[in-house]
């Protein structure tokens, strides 16, 4: 006797007419008529009373029905209670710059945390730039990073929110640390504290190569919290995301740049590889941030 069978049979004897039962069932009605036949024959007694107007249960059948109700509620709580001792579990390693911990996966994380609880994370922190890197390595699952220029193959990108690169100079030196030329910021003369690789350093890189300008390059480091530090302490004009310069404690320090080069901003989001992707852990963090991105914008 399989659950199937208890199935059809609740079914006929909840609306006691085998035509509607066939069609509940989706069923022919020759097909529904063996199945009660077959169950009639494990248990050597009739199971429905049955004239040419009538359908009524036996006492066997009646007493089937009770223990059809009891069986199939009993084994959905077996069902589920598998599937929730094969929950999403093991490890899921995620890496981040400081900002994208502090401002994009606050609410990701502890949504992940609430829904997967066996899953142990594992965030570590370091320079923007680093991130697709990490994930390409074997090193992480997942990474907060850039959207490249130029897109690999094995890595696969999940666009969040959109942020734009500004130019900032420190707040205590004044106008006089901003050269101007005709209005605008003069990056021919200004000198800059820029990061030693990354998306932004070669946005700018283009820039001034297509303008012509051999930068005055006075400072040069690894991350855009540490370009703020070193704008703040006067070493001159840096580049970063405005999203990094709002979390920073230094953000105070330092003023936007206006009349600045307009650099193409960055796209941030999640990458992880083809590979990673098929862990369950890791498709599901995913999947968790495809649907939050779809909502709504993160903080």
């Amino acid at each position: 006797m399989d659950t199937r069978e208890l199935e059809i049979f609740l079914t006929v004897a909840d609306l006691l007419h085998f035509g509607r039962a066939s069609q509940a069932c989706n069923l022919s009605p020759s097909a529904l008529t063996r199945t009660i036949q077959r169950l009639e024959e494990k248990l050597e007694q009739p199971l429905f009373l049955r004239d040419n107007r009538t359908v009524a249960l036996s006492p066997a059948g009646e007493r089937l029905k009770a223990y059809a109700r009891v069986s199939l509620q009993e084994w959905s709580s077996f069902r589920a209670s598998i599937r929730n001792e094969q929950a999403i579990a093991g490890t899921l390693s995620i890496y981040a710059s400081i900002t994208a911990v502090y401002s994009l996966l606050p609410q990701l994380l502890e949504s992940y945390r609430g829904s997967y609880p066996d899953v142990q994370l594992e965030l570590r922190t370091g320079a923007a730039e680093q991130a697709v890197a990490q994930v390409q390595s074997g090193e992480i699952d997942l990474a907060v990073a850039a959207l490249p220029d130029r897109q690999r193959s094995s890595i696969e990108f999940l666009p969040i929110v959109t942020i734009p690169l500004i130019f900032i100079a420190p707040r205590q030196a004044g106008a006089a640390a901003v050269p101007v030329k005709g209005g605008r910021l003069d990056l021919s003369r200004a000198p800059l504290v820029l990061p030693q690789t990354g998306l932004s350093r070669r946005r700018l890189d283009q820039w001034l190569k297509e303008h012509r300008i051999t930068p005055n390059i006075t400072s040069e480091v690894s991350g855009n919290e540490a370009i703020i530090a070193m704008v703040r302490l006067g070493c001159g004009i840096g580049c970063v995301p405005q999203l990094v310069l709002e979390r920073s404690p230094f953000r105070e320090e330092v003023v936007v740049v206006e009349n600045a080069p307009r650099l193409q901003p960055y796209v941030v989001g999640l990458c992880s590889s083809t590979r990673n992707l098929q862990r369950p852990s890791v498709r599901a963090f995913w999947q968790l941030a495809e649907e939050r991105s779809a909502g709504s914008p993160p903080p």
